[in-house]
């Protein structure tokens, strides 16, 4: 099996604050393979078999309505899994495809993966993993915040991954993001100045 051994998983939990980390890391010129963006590009590719699931009401001007289907499947597993079943080979290739190019160039670059630890089977190509931490009482109110949520929707929202302890009981590195932005940069910069010294195994 192809090996990507100068790539770092980026992940965490919904409301971590794993955009801000790439954010910095793109900042100080890092390249980011962004999961989430993939999972946009093949929504936008496969708007039809997204809607022959779950119907019209999930489009909008002929386009997936990403705040309906959102709505929809973060309210129901079941639905949830269909969402992923149709879209995550396709995002898990495209993933694979960008890693291979960036590999050739020899220079530690990371791949943003959210759910990295709920489908570790379908990634074992990637072996170092950065967790981006906070409690799951900062998760919940910083879901609620950014998405206008209720306590319950954005604790749904929250359990429906794996528990964020759990994550960071088996990552290779881990940023605390539990107070301002000038701490996640400097928690940022102390990560990277441990990778830096550390020798990949």
């Amino acid at each position: 099996m192809l090996q990507f051994k100068h790539a770092i998983v980026i992940t965490g939990s919904i409301g971590s604050g794993k955009s801000a980390v790439c954010e910095l890391l793109a900042g100080r010129g890092f390249e980011i393979i962004d999961a989430d963006s993939i999972a946009h590009e093949q929504l936008n590719l496969y708007v039809s078999d997204v809607a022959a699931e779950f119907g019209d009401e999930v489009l909008a001007d002929g386009k997936i309505d990403r705040k309906k289907l959102g709505a929809l499947v973060f309210n129901d597993a079941d639905k949830l899994k269909i969402l992923e079943r149709i879209l995550h080979p396709k995002i898990r290739l495209e993933i694979l495809s960008r890693a291979a190019k960036l590999e050739s160039a020899g220079r530690t670059y990371f791949v943003d993966i959210p759910l990295f630890f709920e489908r570790r089977d379908a990634y074992k190509e990637f072996s170092r993993v950065l967790v981006v931490y906070a409690p799951k009482d900062t998760l919940i109110s910083r879901v609620m915040k950014r998405n206008e949520l209720s306590y319950d929707a954005a604790k749904r929202r929250v359990e429906l991954q794996i528990d964020i302890e759990q994550k960071r009981a088996v990552a290779n590195f881990t940023i605390e993001n539990t107070g301002n932005f000038e701490n996640l940069k400097s928690e940022t910069l102390k990560f990277l100045s441990e990778i830096s010294s550390k020798p990949r195994t």
